[in-house]
């Protein structure tokens, strides 16, 4: 009872960190918005180089954090030998990386389109290099337990990242008349965002003194290595595809709609889209609660009926919080600069698309449960091979209308082959009409508020006000057989 205890407890500290470092990040997106215009391309450089930051972290990784838990936990093993040998492989790829971006950093930033500031490159090289040492320390935490030393190192990382942002968009310009600030150039506030990202990233890798000294270069086992990266490279692979979903689209753009038109158009959607954030929250929650839950209890004789029925909740709920968004978007517009709204109709799209990637998530436990892993990196090929199809054919058409698209239709690949597939390998018994109704009901609600549209923003907000409730009553009355016995006990309390 104890060990259990625990468990949850650390899972809601991980998964709290998480969460709310995600929230506060984002929360940046207002102050990037409002200060740097959206003709200028700023952010647009923001966004496409994050987007290769995240795929380079993937590799540079290359699957080595879960690699490290599997033999750290098996019977006998020496953990400071496995810990110093994890380590000490990523640490040599990422300085290798480093070394050969600061060689090549000319023909590098010419050909990704950065020629005039290769600088910012080269600190994110670094960033990202660090952030792949931290994967292994931060893996040792977890495995030690040390929740709170992960959650503290995560929010520190957050909090001086929202401080030094803060300072640099919000104080510096007024104080860069004082002699003191001599540094400080407005023009380069795109510059400013990425040696922030390194200073945080330095101050947090600071944070890991005590197990740095764990490491050992004595301790490296090259026949530890061997066995280690025939474990990782199938998670290489799994993860190469699974980030390059996520990212393909905002690394794409720019390429199939070159200049500074492209850049402006990458960053006016990269700016919006961060309004589906929500699913992305409700998804990554979800999943920190979930998984855990269906890998203890397979067991369980009514467990397949327990997943489709969580399932069916994960769509009702995500499928609030859409329409939530988009009956109230005169409200959340305002979490990007003016300039920026115009790409607000890409929000729903790309919020649908983070709905059905949460939906791929609940179907994928068929294959995780029967051990047969490489069927998630087929189906997640296929829907990125649909997904950058897409984008090859529609943005240099649409704009940046085609990445969401893209990802709209590349996740309902993922989502059909798992499900069409896994019901055949291990069948589960989703409500799949009821769930497909909850989907026409609420895509018929979205058209209506945006077919109904008076002038005057009260009426509007009363109007789509009224289509939500619509939604929550059609739901209350589909599922009152369930919903019984908790108003009926609600009701026995408040007598």
């Amino acid at each position: 009872m104890a060990s259990l205890k625990k468990l949850l407890s650390d899972s809601v500290v991980y998964g709290l960190s998480s969460i709310v470092g995600r929230f506060l990040n984002y929360l940046l997106v207002p102050v990037y918005t409002y200060h740097i215009s959206a003709a200028s391309g700023g952010y647009g450089v923001v966004t496409n180089v994050y987007a290769y930051t995240a795929l380079l972290l993937v590799i540079l990784t290359f699957g080595m954090e879960t690699t490290f838990f599997y033999y750290a936990n098996r019977e006998g093993a020496d953990r400071r030998r496995v810990f110093s040998t994890a380590l000490g492989a990523v640490a040599a790829v990422a300085a290798l990386f480093v070394a050969l971006v600061m060689v090549f950093i000319g023909p590098v930033s010419s050909a990704m389109g950065y020629a005039d500031h290769p600088e910012y490159l080269q600190v994110m090289a670094c960033v990202v290099a660090l952030d792949a040492v931290q994967a292994i320390l931060f893996a040792r935490l977890r495995q030690e337990g040390k929740a709170w030393k992960f959650f503290g190192l995560k929010t520190g990382f957050i909090v001086l990242s929202v401080l030094l942002t803060l300072f640099v968009f919000l104080v510096a310009p007024q104080w860069q008349h004082m002699a003191w600030m001599g540094w400080y150039n407005e023009a380069n506030q795109v510059g400013y965002i990425f040696n922030i990202n390194l200073i945080c990233t330095a101050v947090v890798t600071l944070g890991f003194a005590k197990e740095l000294k764990v490491f050992h270069l004595s301790s490296f086992n090259f026949q530890l290595l061997k066995r280690m990266l025939r474990y990782a490279w199938p998670l290489l692979l799994l993860g190469i595809v699974g980030i390059f979903n996520q990212v393909a689209d905002k690394i794409l753009l720019p390429w199939l709609l070159p200049g500074e038109e492209g850049m402006r158009q990458l960053g006016i959607y990269g700016a919006c889209v961060k309004i589906a954030m929500l699913m992305a929250l409700i998804t990554q929650a979800f999943r920190y609660a979930y998984e855990p839950f269906v890998f203890g209890g397979q067991k369980d004789k009514n467990s397949k009926q327990t997943q489709a029925l969580a399932t069916k909740y994960f769509v009702i709920f995500t499928l609030l919080a859409f329409l939530a968004v988009v009956c109230y978007m005169d409200i959340f517009q305002y979490f990007v600069g003016a300039d920026y709204r115009e790409a607000l109709p890409a929000v729903p799209i790309v919020m649908m698309a983070e709905i059905l990637m949460g939906v791929y998530f609940n179907l994928s436990f068929w294959y995780k449960l029967s051990g047969q892993t490489w069927w998630g990196a087929v189906m997640s090929a296929a829907g990125c091979a649909v997904l950058v199809a897409v984008n090859v054919v529609l943005v240099p058409r649409i704009g940046y209308m085609g990445c969401a698209l893209g990802g709209l239709a590349g996740y309902s690949v993922c989502v059909l082959l798992s499900y069409f597939i896994g019901q055949r390998k291990n069948p589960v018994p989703y409500p799949v009409g009821t769930m497909v109704g909850y989907f026409m009901l609420t895509v018929i609600l979205y058209f209506c508020t945006c077919l109904l549209h008076p002038s005057a923003l009260g009426w509007r907000l009363a109007l789509n006000t009224g289509l939500l409730l619509v939604y929550v009553a059609a739901v209350v009355w589909n599922e009152r057989a369930r919903l019984r016995p908790i108003l009926n006990r609600i009701k026995h309390l408040r007598q």
